[in-house]
């Protein structure tokens, strides 16, 4: 096997793809960072959830808001429900892991705030479970899936956001969601803080 070739083909796989979604997917994200931006104005928070690759990227969305992303700026209110072993393991063990992020949503989310799930199949239970939690305490959602959306395309509502990278390989649905999360930052500090 020619590895070098192999490689050039991941960078052209991922250069094709995200050439589409700048096409498809760009005017839900602007949609989508301006909506954050006004909860966050408004003084509600934002909380991210998602596992494995997912679970990651929302802990770099909430340390771009909190620390900063680009500019200097007031830290901005965003928790990632990824990082508390302690509270994590609880819920897991006390009730199941399809309640890890529910449970934190319904105690620390409130009306306004918004939820930011991420799941690259669209089915994932336990963030599915969080975002039945964060409809019923008022917050929108900004879900990032892919492939087809799964169940959570079909859980969002007219308030919501859907943030589709309609391809088969989860490592490619990765690669946009986190250009899509670096967007989402550069959207709220915009809007928040004017042109850069």
């Amino acid at each position: 096997m020619d590895h070098t070739a192999h490689v050039r083909r991941h960078f052209q796989d991922a250069i094709e793809l995200k050439t589409r979604m700048s096409e498809t997917l760009a005017p839900a994200i602007a949609r989508a960072g301006e909506a954050l931006a006004a909860a966050l104005a408004r003084g509600n928070k934002v909380l991210a959830c998602g596992n494995g690759g997912s679970a990651a990227d929302c802990q770099h969305f909430a340390a771009e808001l909190v620390g900063r992303f680009e500019r200097e700026r007031p830290g901005l209110p965003a928790v990632a429900l990824t990082v508390d072993t302690s509270a994590l393991t609880a819920i897991a063990n006390d009730y199941s892991y399809d309640e890890v992020f529910s449970k934190q949503v319904e105690a620390l989310g409130r009306e306004g705030d918004a939820l930011l799930a991420l799941s690259t199949s669209g089915n994932s239970r336990n963030v599915i479970a969080a975002m039945k939690a964060a409809r019923a305490r008022g917050m929108a959602v900004v879900a990032l899936t892919g492939r087809d959306g799964g169940e959570m395309a079909r859980l969002l509502g007219p308030g919501d956001h859907h943030l589709n990278v309609a391809h088969p390989r989860t490592m490619r649905i990765q690669e946009v969601h986190i250009l899509a999360l670096h967007c989402l930052c550069d959207t709220i500090d915009n809007v928040l803080h004017g042109e850069k």
